[in-house]
Parts: C-alpha cells; sequence; structure tokens
C-alpha cells in the first residue's frame, strides 16, 4: 500500500516534481528497519551508501535501550532507561549530543551515491541540527532512504509533507514483497540522478 498525504501521483510530486527522497513507515515493530536493512544489503554491492540505522538494545530478554549505528559496524547509544536527561521518551533517556557527534559526520559524505536514515522518529527530532541536515540532505541531488515515524508533528510533519518525498506503508501483507520493488526503485533513482 502506497500511501501520499497530497494524493501525489506515484513517482512525482507536485507540478511534476520527481520524488527523490523514499520513506517507508508503519505502526511500531512492524519491520521498518529489517526491510532497509535488507534493502541496504541487496543494493550496496551496486551503490556507495551512507548513513545510519538503529536497533533495540536488549538485556536478559528486555528493551533497554535505542543505538544508532553505521553501515560498516560502528555504534553509539541513543537513548537508555539510565539515561537521565531532560529529553525523554517514554522511560528512555535520550543523548541528543552524542548523538549528533556520531551521526552528523556520517550524512557529511561527498563520494555517498544514497544516503540512508533510519529513522526519523521522536528520539531522533530532539536535535534541531540533525534535523537541519537530514533537510539539507533531502534538498540535495543525492536520494535518500529511510524510515519515519507513523505519528508526529512538527519535523516528521514537514518531511511527510514534502513534493519531493514518496510515504510508502509497510504492512504485514506487503513486508516482503517491498525489498525488490524498493531495491529497484533506489537504483532507478541514483541513476537518474547520476546523469
Amino acid at each position: 500500500m502506497i500511501h501520499h498525504p497530497q494524493r501525489k501521483p506515484l513517482g512525482t510530486g507536485g507540478y511534476g516534481m520527481p520524488q527523490k527522497n523514499i520513506f517507508i513507515t508503519g505502526i511500531p515493530g512492524i519491520g521498518k528497519t529489517t526491510l532497509l536493512q535488507k534493502v541496504v544489503a541487496d543494493i550496496s554491492q551496486h551503490l556507495r551508501c551512507g548513513g545510519f540505522m538503529t536497533a533495540e538494545i536488549r538485556h536478559a530478554g528486555s528493551r533497554v535501550g535505542f543505538e544508532v549505528c553505521s553501515l560498516d559496524g560502528r555504534r553509539a547509544i541513543l537513548a537508555h532507561r539510565n539515561f537521565k536527561t531532560d529529553q525523554r521518551v517514554g522511560r528512555y533517556g535520550v543523548d541528543v549530543s552524542g548523538f549528533e557527534r556520531f551521526v552528523l559526520p556520517l550524512l557529511d559524505e561527498p563520494t555517498i551515491q544514497l544516503y540512508l536514515i533510519d529513522e526519523i522518529g521522536k528520539m531522533e527530532c530532539f536535535s534541531d541540527i540533525v534535523c537541519r541536515k537530514v533537510e539539507s540532505l533531502l534538498d540535495s541531488e543525492t536520494p535518500v532512504l529511510g524510515s519515519i515515524a507513523q505519528k508526529g508533528e512538527g519535523f516528521i510533519r514537514r518531511v511527510k509533507m514534502r513534493r519531493d518525498v514518496d510515504i510508502i506503508e509497510i504492512t504485514r501483507s506487503n513486508r516482503d514483497m517491498l525489498i525488490a520493488v524498493l531495491s529497484e526503485k533506489v537504483m532507478h533513482l541514483v541513476i537518474r540522478h547520476a546523469v
């Protein structure tokens, strides 16, 4: 199922603007990160990919936090139950400055052909600097593939309403099929923006 907030024609933004940025969305736990991991594994032999992904931190079978991961395997803690910070989402304190130190260099690599941003959610939106950087990438010539929270105002809503962003909803019935669909779509985007 493909969801377009402004009923944009598939593949183009308003007034014929090409949609060079793709974000998947869906309910928590539906498999957004897993889908992006599979797409990146499928296309990374053909493209220079950069950016970051998120993952749960689990201890004794329980989720205790979240970490951000570079595509080459480096990791930093984004949020944790034990963090005593003013920025909180539910039980988790968010390390905004640590997130910025880790992520900003990953979003500023000149040879990258595709940026991966997983995800744009409440925790990530605590950083105005990262939001501005993401916005500059969306405005750039380099395509962006990412995930975005299903609900949210402010920056989340602004990204969804952009004319150059295609929003694709992931469900249990389409998530396996979307691997090939997204891989092909991303490859076409990169080829189109390389010429």
